[in-house]
């Protein structure tokens, strides 16, 4: 384990000495609380690791981060939704660093600069969010399906409106299709 990667309160498993707690870091070592006492230790030598919290559930033993992400993970693909703020979607090329210019009719007015991606990313985030709902309401146990589907026609129609905005994105795919 690289010295970088250590911090003070750190849960480590020396090989040797078991489980510590890392009480000070220094240039190439650190000092190890242990059972038997404190220790300075070269942790890129010595073989240290970190000490992974993990929970048990019936004989299952894995970190708790990945218990958490895999659980979460598995209830958003089973309820079938996608987070209202991912934005893993791609500006096209030809506008990254661009600015979009509104300019008022009025000459007195002043314009307004807005850096394209920052205008992208709102425009992600409606996407997202009306995809959000939309699932939303195809899940809704107390909408019947004529109330689902006159619901869905309003965001079908918004997801037309935004077809405007194809031209920012990336990839055809990430794009607004008025058939939702």
């Amino acid at each position: 384990m690289k010295i970088s990667d250590l911090h003070i309160g750190m849960q480590v498993q020396h090989p040797k000495y078991g489980e510590g707690v890392v009480s000070a870091i220094h240039m190439h070592t650190a000092e190890i609380e242990f059972a038997g006492g404190p220790k300075i230790i070269d942790p890129e030598a010595s073989g240290i690791e970190e000490v992974q919290t993990t929970a048990q559930i019936k004989n299952l033993s894995i970190p708790l981060k990945k218990f958490i992400e895999d659980t979460v993970q598995a209830v958003i693909n089973k309820l079938g939704l996608e987070s209202a703020n991912s934005t893993s979607v791609e500006l096209a090329p030809k506008w990254q660093n661009g600015f979009l210019i509104l300019k008022p009719n009025n000459q007195e007015l002043q314009s307004k600069e807005i850096p394209i991606e920052v205008f992208f990313h709102k425009i992600v985030l409606m996407r997202n969010n009306l995809r959000v709902l939309e699932q939303k309401i195809n899940l809704h146990p107390k909408l019947d399906d004529a109330e689902k589907v006159e619901l869905q026609q309003y965001i079908t129609k918004c997801y037309g409106s935004m077809t405007t905005f194809n031209i920012l994105f990336k990839d055809k795919e990430d794009q607004f299709s008025s058939n939702g």
